[in-house]
Parts: C-alpha cells; structure tokens; sequence
C-alpha cells in the first residue's frame, strides 16, 4: 500500500550535490585564505622590525654608555640600562631569539668597541616554514632600512629595500 501522503525530505543525490558543491567552494577560498595569512604575517614582521629599530634607536639615546642593547630582552627588561627597561613588548623582547606571527626574530649586536660601546646591529626576520608561515625573509641594521629577499632566503646588508 502506498502512502498518500508526499515524500518528505531530501534524497542521498541531492545531499550529495549540496556536499560537492560546499567542497568546490571551499577548495577555491582556502588557498587565497592562506596567501592572505601569509601576506598578514609578513606584513607584521616589516612593522616588528621597524619597532625594533625604533627601540634600538631609542636605548642608544637614553644609554649612551652602552650604545645599541645586546639582545632583545634587553630591549624589554633593561638589564644593562635600567632607563631602557620595556622599549619593546613580552613578544619580541621576551627571547633572543623571539617568535611572532610565523616569523623568527635573530638579534646579533655588532662587537663592542672601546669602553663597551655598541655601535651596530643586524636584525634578521625568517619565516619560520618559508613558504606557509611567509615568502618573504627581512632584514635591518642600525641604518633602519628594512630589506628583504622575495623567496625566504637569508637577506643581507645588500638585499633589496622594502619599500
């Protein structure tokens, strides 16, 4: 005996359909999701850099003795200079080397000259999986010119400016 009432419902093809349909989707809006993930985290490193070199510049003025800090957490806890305690946050001053959005931040100060002045530093910005976390790799110095290598290469004093 039939029902005489209608079906009610979906069926497993149209369930189906509805199914392909969301993968399609999805397969077209996540890799453009996580080039923009990408873009994010470069982006963040270029501004981290440039905090860096706003804070180096800063702990040299108020710490003439010194010159340039030592390592990151100088930069944040003052150990050498107390009047350059927290120039930089928890994140980037909290390690030598320090991590932020996908990238690894390596301080390396230039020698001490005489009376333990510091005059230099280099500052190197890796993507920490190059390709997934950032394409890009940053570098800066003393001069607070952000360079960068375009393929996550270690970048140098001559590698392109970023502009």
């Amino acid at each position: 005996m039939r029902s005489t009432q209608g079906q009610r419902g979906f069926s497993l093809i149209e369930l189906l359909i509805v199914v392909a349909i969301i993968l399609i989707i999805a397969a077209i809006a996540i890799p453009s999701l996580l080039k923009s993930k990408m873009s994010a985290n470069e982006a963040s490193a270029a501004e981290s850099l440039r905090t860096i070199d706003t804070g180096e510049t800063t702990y040299a003025a108020m710490c003439p003795s010194t010159g340039y800090s030592a390592s990151l957490v100088e930069l944040n806890t003052g150990a050498t200079c107390p009047s350059g305690k927290g120039i930089i946050d928890d994140v980037l001053g909290g390690a030598d080397p320090s991590t932020k959005a996908g990238y690894t931040f390596t301080y390396t100060p230039a020698p001490a000259g005489a009376g333990g002045l510091i005059t230099g530093y280099t500052l190197v910005a890796m993507p920490q999986v190059a390709h997934v976390t950032g394409q890009r790799a940053f570098y800066t110095d003393q001069t607070n010119i952000v360079r960068y290598t375009p393929d996550g290469s270690a970048p140098n004093a001559g590698s392109a400016p970023l502009q």
